[in-house]
């Protein structure tokens, strides 16, 4: 695992959004993991910007998102589709036969969840999977007591992901809750994975994700066991972990992060 400490969140943002980028050159037909969240509205909108201002190409590239609320279908205003589809999908030139999320509506969520993981196993696997955190340490909504080993499946929800996710909702009650989310074990298996956490909110699950044990209480700590993986982080987010003066001596003496300053 590799920390890198940004000096804030716009700063941490467009990184991970160059990160983005240099891997959609490289490899025009990418396969990349997606998440939702706050985070990911500053991250989607850079790469918006990156495709309008500097031809950032989309055309080749296939995603398949973390999760999706059981209930609620593409067109529910707090669907993950609906929000993919406001913050990224329909503001670039990617097709739109190409992007993935669990069906929420599915009659048969068992048969879903397997045939979710079938498409990914055809389109050659994950290459790159974006992740936020969660306040209770879950990724996707692996929630705490997530087997680290688990595949796609239904996940009753987390008193804590429901307090903070229903606000967001106009009515809170309506908030689903349970999730289609791919496992932590499906995650495990991209070829690569960055996480991007910001605020000071998230400090805490941070340093228990980096530098505590690996547990399925944090389901974000089994990251620990990914061999090419990379937090990147504010200073907010930094405030306590342990290691973070170490982490910025290695940014600071790696020359391959010169070109991202």
């Amino acid at each position: 695992m590799e920390v890198i400490i940004q000096r804030d969140r716009v700063a941490a943002t467009i990184l991970v959004a160059q990160l983005v980028a240099r891997e959609l050159q490289m490899k025009p037909s990418l396969v990349l993991g997606l998440a939702t969240g706050r985070t990911m509205e500053t991250l989607y909108a850079e790469l918006v910007r990156m495709h309008v201002e500097d031809d950032l190409d989309f055309s080749l590239c296939r995603t398949f998102n973390l999760d999706e609320y059981v209930g609620l279908g593409p067109d529910h205003p707090n669907s993950y589709r609906h929000f993919m589809e406001d913050n990224l999908f329909s503001k670039v030139n990617i097709d739109s036969r190409n992007t993935h999320l669990p069906d929420g509506l599915a009659g048969n969520l068992a048969a879903e969840c397997v045939a979710y993981e079938q498409r990914i196993t055809e389109a050659g696997g994950i290459d790159l999977q974006i992740l936020g955190i969660g306040e209770a340490g879950h990724i996707g909504f692996n929630e705490p007591l997530s087997a680290l080993r688990s595949r796609t499946r239904a996940k009753a929800l987390a008193p804590l992901t429901l307090q903070q996710n229903a606000p967001l909702f106009p009515n809170p009650g309506d908030m689903p809750t349970r999730g289609i989310t791919m496992g932590v074990g499906t995650i495990l298996e991209s070829r690569r994975c960055i996480l991007l956490a910001t605020g000071r909110h998230k400090a805490s699950i941070i340093a228990k994700a980096v530098e505590g044990p690996i547990t399925s209480m944090v389901t974000a700590s089994a990251l620990q066991l990914h061999p090419k993986c990379q937090v990147i982080v504010d200073e907010a987010a930094s405030c306590d972990l342990q290691g973070r003066e170490y982490y910025r001596w290695i940014f600071d003496n790696e020359p391959e992060w010169e070109p991202f300053r």
